[in-house]
């Protein structure tokens, strides 16, 4: 009986030996995974910027960009946009490297991705939308062929990099949204808080 305990042993634990290291891996508990540090953002931050710019035609402001764990960077950001009327030029944007997720808090409007900028000229480098907000971007006069799409409260809304992108309406008073921009570059100042 000692015999085949003993060989069963031996034969168990070459077993596991013959095992690739990688599925060992896979399957061992996440102690092994690099450990981040959580950010917070309060809504009261987000309040206190909101009514900061509420005067302002279009204000986009960043509250945080957080480095995460050294492999990319993420930004936070709130928006206001004030109600346009025929008179505004309509206007565009993509952004050649950052992803941006739109939540709207409140407000409505209608949002148009995709298509081509009309008249694309670079945003310049020393720009905040470059410095701060979203890297090399592009600016146009409006967009053709673009996907109109209304939102509001709760709505989200994935932008990926090189997407045109603008509000052609914002019937109400405002929209205001949180912004989250996913940076896998790094080219937004990690660290950055808002002052």
């Amino acid at each position: 009986m000692k015999k085949i305990m003993l060989t069963l042993l031996v034969v168990g634990f070459a077993f596991a030996l013959a095992i690739p290291k990688t599925f060992r891996a896979q399957t061992s508990p996440a102690s092994h995974l690099p450990r981040g540090i959580a950010t917070d953002i309060n809504n009261s931050e987000i309040d206190a910027l909101v009514r900061k710019v509420a005067a302002v035609r279009v204000s986009d402001q960043a509250i945080r960009v957080v480095s995460i764990n050294s492999e990319y960077n993420v930004g936070i950001s709130v928006v206001s946009r004030l109600k346009t009327s025929g008179k505004e030029a309509p206007s565009g944007i993509e952004h050649s490297q950052i992803t941006e997720i739109y939540h709207v808090i409140s407000g409505n409007g209608t949002l148009v991705t995709g298509g081509t900028l009309n008249d694309p000229k670079e945003v310049p480098s020393s720009n905040e939308v470059v410095t701060v907000l979203n890297g090399p971007s592009t600016e146009g006069s409006g967009i053709q062929n673009g996907v109109s799409r209304k939102i509001g409260p709760g709505d989200v809304v994935i932008i990926p990099p090189n997407t045109p992108h603008w509000f052609s309406e914002i019937p109400s008073d405002k929209i205001v949204y949180l912004v989250v921009r996913v940076d896998p570059h790094k080219i937004l100042p990690a660290g950055y808080v808002a002052k």
